[in-house]
């Protein structure tokens, strides 16, 4: 399989797993396979991971993260500024793992895969040849 293909599907399967979260913690998901099912109960477990976090910020984390997550998942979708976006996406992935690590236990961040997550993007960061992306087109350089 050429690395053209691999750095494609790797900014795929980050890009709809962030949009598959935000849409989730936006109901968009049916209740019986959503993990929050409304913004509320996102809320409150960004509180759970966050303790640490004043009651009054919380809201703003949230929604902080959710921001970042369709930015980084409209980004990675399209191919613009891939190889930053990827770097940055694997960072808030392992602040969510740690997050979760610290304040309820290893577990839940192994069984959601953050950390496979967090090394994907990272790796993804490493790779430099532009395939079926935005940047491809925009930033073209011609040589002479």
């Amino acid at each position: 399989m050429s690395k053209a293909i691999v750095k494609l599907f790797l900014r795929l399967a980050l890009s709809t797993a962030f949009l598959s979260a935000v849409a989730d913690r936006f109901g968009f998901w049916g209740k019986e396979i959503s993990v929050w099912g409304n913004w509320e109960n996102f809320v409150s477990y960004t509180q759970i991971i966050n303790p640490w976090i004043p009651a009054a910020a919380i809201n703003m984390v949230a929604m902080l993260a959710t921001a970042l997550e369709i930015i980084f998942a409209i980004a990675l979708l399209i191919g613009l500024k891939t190889e930053l976006v990827a770097k940055l996406s694997g960072v808030l992935l392992i602040i969510f793992g740690l997050s979760m690590t610290f304040s309820t236990g290893i577990k839940g961040a192994f069984d959601y895969s953050v950390f496979t997550a967090a090394a994907a993007a990272f790796a993804l960061g490493t790779m430099k040849q532009k395939y079926l992306e935005v940047d491809g087109l925009l930033f073209k350089t011609v040589k002479v």
